[in-house]
């Protein structure tokens, strides 16, 4: 009540105690002010409760479910890791003294690029050495056929024994088997001045150096490693699937997945195959899935944690928008108009699909749904 009603009143009051024809009329304006207020207060009330009312009615509309094709897939972890056989270790064939390195780690380096240079001089020697040897032997073998030449001509004239004739055929067939060793020791010692020049077997990254410039190498029992190449596009994505459901994966299968450094950008793979021996973790059995990455490879490291879905099937659901699904702890449900008037109903949903949830349970395609509520988001529990 506000003060001029408090005063009005108070004055008819005194009115009725004085008992004066004044002081009564006074009561009874006063009545009547106080009477008018009261209605006055309510019907502003009811005017302010209408329209929101009728906001309420009017923010509701409704939506029929459908069926739509949606993707069956398989959900699981993995990880990124180099492909068997992309990491490479270039060494020598050979022994000596390292003239000149031309790469540091990370350099790129492309297929047939020289890595490094072995003192070829020793080398060169012995090349020279088996030439000089070649050309010798070459004389030999012309002494000898020079001396079988003079042989059958003696042994025509009936002045050579047989036997002297025969013998000088076996010292040319001698000469040529030294000459054709000596060709072969030559070409074995200029192979071997060939890998003094080390190349790049393969266009890729190089990830370690072990050996530096001015080392001496030997590689009589085994090639010392020089570098480590990884070949470009080396990663694969493999992902740990679960025994139960393995059994829906096949090789071609469309995979997207997402790494913990890019968590808003999926890449896309395909499964190439599936490792027949399971792994077992935590006592559950799983069976590695190996998929060739498709696209942005060069954002990923070896190791990365990858979070994957595999593409196995697609089939017919019954599908409502995302925001006609509201939850209230681990219940879900949405608002059925039924006859003007809203009815809650409890739903078991599936699988979320382009702004769509796949309803599994608690509804049929002919109910028709609430997909907005004016007020919802005000009560406690009701969230989307």
């Amino acid at each position: 009540m506000s003060m001029d009603e408090a005063i009005l009143l108070r004055e008819a009051v005194r009115g009725r105690d004085d008992g004066t024809p004044k002081r009564r009329v006074g009561l009874t304006l006063g009545i009547i002010v106080v009477i008018m207020l009261v209605i006055g207060s309510v019907a502003a009330y009811w005017m302010q409760r209408q329209p929101r009312e009728e906001g309420n009615s009017a923010a509701a509309s409704t939506i029929s479910p459908e069926m739509r094709e949606i993707d069956s897939t398989v959900t699981t972890s993995g990880t990124v890791r180099l492909r068997t056989g992309a990491e490479v270790r270039v060494g020598s064939q050979v022994s000596g003294i390292v003239r000149k390195l031309n790469v540091t780690v990370g350099s790129h380096i492309q297929k047939g690029d020289i890595i490094a240079e072995i003192d070829p001089r020793p080398l060169q020697a012995r090349v020279e050495q088996a030439r000089t040897q070649a050309a010798m032997d070459e004389v030999g073998v012309g002494k000898a056929q020079r001396d079988l030449n003079r042989g059958q001509q003696l042994f025509a004239e009936g002045v050579l024994p047989a036997q002297q004739r025969e013998d000088l055929e076996w010292q040319l067939k001698s000469a040529q088997a030294k000459l054709e060793k000596s060709k072969s020791d030559l070409a074995a010692t200029e192979i071997d001045l060939s890998y003094a020049v080390i190349r790049a077997p393969i266009s890729g990254t190089v990830a370690s150096v072990s050996t530096q410039e001015g080392e001496t190498v030997a590689a009589s029992f085994a090639a010392p490693t020089f570098v480590t190449i990884i070949e470009d596009n080396a990663l694969e994505l493999v992902a740990m699937v679960d025994e139960t459901d393995i059994a829906n994966v096949r090789p071609g299968d469309a995979v997207n997945f997402t790494v913990e450094a890019y968590p808003s950008r999926e890449m896309p793979a395909i499964v190439k195959r599936i490792d027949p021996v399971a792994t077992i973790i935590s006592g559950v059995v799983n069976y590695p899935v190996m998929a060739a990455i498709q696209r942005d490879g060069g954002l990923l490291k070896p190791d990365m944690t990858a979070n994957i879905s595999i593409k196995t099937a697609e089939r017919k659901a019954l599908v409502v928008p995302n925001g006609a699904i509201l939850r209230d702890g681990e219940e879900r449900f949405v608002f059925l108009m039924r006859d003007g008037k809203q009815e809650k109903r409890t739903v078991t949903i599936g699988t979320r699909d382009a702004g769509f949830t796949e309803i599994k349970k608690g509804m049929s395609a002919s109910d028709h749904v609430v997909i907005h509520r004016a007020g919802d988001s005000e009560k406690k529990g009701e969230k989307p």
